[in-house]
This record gives C-alpha cells, sequence and structure tokens, in this order.
C-alpha cells in the first residue's frame, strides 16, 4: 500500500485521475477507517484564482461537476445542517460569484440543484439556475436529532460518534443517502453532454464514492471545501475524479 508522501508524489506527477485509480484499490484492500483512505482527500485540495477549470483536464468526454454551496454561518460552525433552510453569508454570496468564471468553460446539458436556499442561491448566483432542476435528491443528509450540532458537541454524548459510523437517529440512514446520491448519478448519465451538481458537502461526497463504484461510506475520504467545484468524469470506459475540491481562492 502507498503511503501519503508517494501518493501526494503520484499526484503530483499523475493528477486525480491517476489518484482515484490508487484511491479505489487502497479501499479495494483495505478496512474503512485506513489512515490512508482517511487523509487521501486532503491531498487533493487545490486552487484555481478564479480561472475556468474545464481548459487542461485530463479527460475528455462527459463530465458531471459537483458544486458545493457558499459558506453559512452553520457550515464555518462545523455544525450538521440538513434539513435546516440557512442562507449563505456575505462571504458565501462572493464565493458564489466567483463560480461562474470557474464554470464558464462547461456548456451544461442538464442542470441539478438541492432545494435548499443555499444551494438555490449558489446556482442563482454562478448563473445557471433558469436551467436548473430543483430536486430532493440533491439535498444533503437528514441528520435528525443530530440536525444543528458539531461532532464535537455530540462526542461529549457519544465517544468517538461519527455520522460514517453511528446510526442517525430519526433522520437518513448511510445507505439512503447512497441510494439518492445514485438516483442523482442516474440522472445525470440519462444526457448526453455535462451536467452540474449543486449541493452538499455530505451529498456529493457519497456521489462522488459511488461514482467510482465503492461503498457510499468511502465518501469519508472525500473533502469538500464551501463553493468548491469537483469533476468526475471518464477515462475511456473507467469512471474517474478529473478534478477535486477546486475553489477560488485558497
Amino acid at each position: 500500500m502507498l503511503n501519503r508522501r508517494q501518493i501526494l508524489q503520484l499526484g503530483a506527477a499523475a493528477g486525480a485521475v491517476a489518484i482515484v485509480s490508487v484511491v479505489r484499490a487502497q479501499m479495494t484492500h483495505s478496512q474503512p477507517s485506513a489512515p490512508n483512505a482517511e487523509a487521501l482527500a486532503e491531498r487533493l485540495v487545490t486552487a484555481t484564482g478564479g480561472r475556468d477549470i474545464r481548459s487542461g483536464m485530463a479527460t475528455g468526454g462527459k463530465n458531471v461537476v459537483l458544486v458545493r454551496h457558499g459558506d453559512t454561518e452553520w457550515s464555518r460552525a462545523r455544525k450538521h445542517t440538513g434539513r435546516t433552510d440557512v442562507a449563505l453569508t456575505d462571504t458565501g454570496m462572493r464565493q458564489a460569484d466567483a463560480l461562474a468564471a470557474m464554470l464558464s468553460g462547461f456548456d451544461f446539458a442538464r442542470v441539478l440543484c438541492s432545494p435548499r436556499q443555499r444551494a438555490v442561491e449558489t446556482c442563482r448566483r454562478a448563473g445557471l439556475l433558469d436551467r436548473a432542476e430543483i430536486t430532493d435528491d440533491a439535498a444533503e443528509w437528514d441528520y435528525g436529532v443530530y440536525e444543528g450540532r458539531t461532532t464535537a458537541e455530540i462526542r461529549e454524548e457519544i465517544p468517538g460518534w461519527s455520522v460514517w459510523t453511528h446510526d442517525i437517529i430519526d433522520g437518513e440512514s448511510i445507505a439512503d443517502v447512497g441510494a439518492r446520491a445514485d438516483r442523482v448519478i442516474a440522472a445525470a448519465v440519462s444526457v448526453e453532454g455535462d451536467v452540474a451538481v449543486f449541493g452538499h458537502a455530505h451529498l456529493l461526497r457519497i456521489l462522488a464514492a459511488r461514482w467510482i463504484g465503492v461503498a457510499a461510506v468511502y465518501g469519508k475520504s472525500f473533502i469538500l471545501d464551501t463553493a468548491s467545484v469537483s469533476v468526475l468524469s471518464f477515462e475511456r470506459e473507467e469512471r474517474v475524479v478529473d478534478r477535486w475540491n477546486q475553489t477560488s481562492g485558497s
């Protein structure tokens, strides 16, 4: 198994397409809690300086572009934000405005968007809301009784608690969210051309895991910043991650 330094070197040399092959291999032969898989996505963060991310991509053909909503008060505080309709902060609005330039190289055949206002406003400021289909399948995980609480707060009551490993009381299971992610993927591949999905951190992380053919729980290995853009694509017939967690600045 490659160590973290080797993974970083591989990424610098070959890009995200090659890294995803390593991710899949490690996930296949490791336990879900493997430290390399947990830390990997931290190595994939890239800043674009607001430029069009379409240029210079390693793959051609169809792309599914994942866009996380801009900054909110709850995301900044690291609170679990599922069904609560939290608005963008001023920072989040500026982040969302910068997405238009980042996405300018794509001609989207379809745009899917969560119904939560933080995603809808991000989509609007990116210039794509007039073409968007609002779908509950792109909404964030329903965290049930853990809504509005941080992991640190919950662990004061339940040591070692994680959304990835524990039952979500009065909310969705990870299998439920994975099923919704699969429906988003099916909607994306049902049309010719590129597709954008405006959504949320956990839903989009799970969607990326399902895209490359691993279980929903491996979404824990992908980090997503607010107002980030990630690109799922193909290398020939193989599903790959071409870009991950790109933002307009770092």
